[in-house]
This record gives C-alpha cells, structure tokens and sequence, in this order.
C-alpha cells in the first residue's frame, strides 16, 4: 500500500469522491499542514492555525498509479482558487498535495506543470509540500458525505 495526502476543500466532498476510485482501499479526513498539535475542527475553521483540511488516501499501486491519483485530485476541485473552493473559504481550505517521498514530489509537480500549461492557462495555485503529521478529524467527520449526502459539501 502507498498514501497520498491532498487538500482540495471540504474534506467531505473530497474524501467520498477519491472513495470512489478503483484501486483505493482506504481514506481518511483530517488535518495537516498547521502549527498546532492535535488540532480540532473548532480551531482549525478559525483559519489561525496554518492547517488544511486534507484526505489521506491509501491506495493499491498495483492497481492505480499515484499518477492517476493526482491527476484525479485536479480533476475534483478547481486548483486555481487561492485559498478556497465553492462558498468554503479560508487557508484550511488551500488546494495542496501532501508528499510522502521524492518520487511523489516529482510526479505532483509533472501533472501540476503539464495541467497548468496545457488545460489551466497558467492559474494553479497547488501549494506542493512535504507530508507533516496527519491528524485525523474527528469521527463524525469520516464519511461524513455517506452518512448525510443531502447536506454534505458539493462534489
């Protein structure tokens, strides 16, 4: 198994749509990126504490490529707004890819070039940055999108 981390908004929408993808055998909604140890959701939507809403993503390379998983995570979210995403705004809302090696930095920054040259004109605002400490979200925000899919997040 491998893990890809991303952020690209509400980790609602985010975590049910990568669910979805063949080859993915588990998710998890959480925070990353931030100053703070074992953030809660309270403080992280204050916007003051530098993290991101993430999904942690572990996947069967033998049956999909980290590749294919980027290129999924450009295809969810529209990586052109800074720090938001739909009527969701603020830092913990950035659009970001959580690296977990040298070969996965290379591969993020491969898409995030030829997307931003040949579909985006240029606009990707991706932050592309190492994996810090997952944090996993509280309980009820974990598959939050199948418990209530009328009121969670668009996607």
């Amino acid at each position: 198994m491998e893990k890809a981390t991303f952020a690209a908004g509400c980790f609602w929408g985010v975590q049910h749509r990568f669910d979805q993808l063949e080859g993915v055998v588990s998710t998890s909604a959480g925070y990353m990126g931030g100053q703070l140890p074992q953030p809660t959701y309270q403080q992280v939507c204050t916007d003051r504490t530098g993290h991101a809403e993430v999904v942690q993503v572990h996947f069967d390379p033998a049956r999909i490529s980290y590749l294919s998983v980027v290129e999924k995570f450009f295809d969810i979210h529209d990586p052109t707004t800074l720090n938001r995403q739909g009527e969701d705004w603020g830092s913990q809302y950035r659009s970001a890819i959580f690296h977990h090696s040298p070969d996965q930095h290379a591969i993020a920054e491969s898409v995030r070039d030829r997307l931003n040259r040949d579909r985006f004109e240029g606009r990707i605002v991706t932050q592309i940055a190492a994996a810090g400490t997952f944090w996993p979200a509280e309980e009820y925000h974990q598959k939050y999108a199948d418990k209530h899919p009328v009121v969670a997040c668009a996607f």
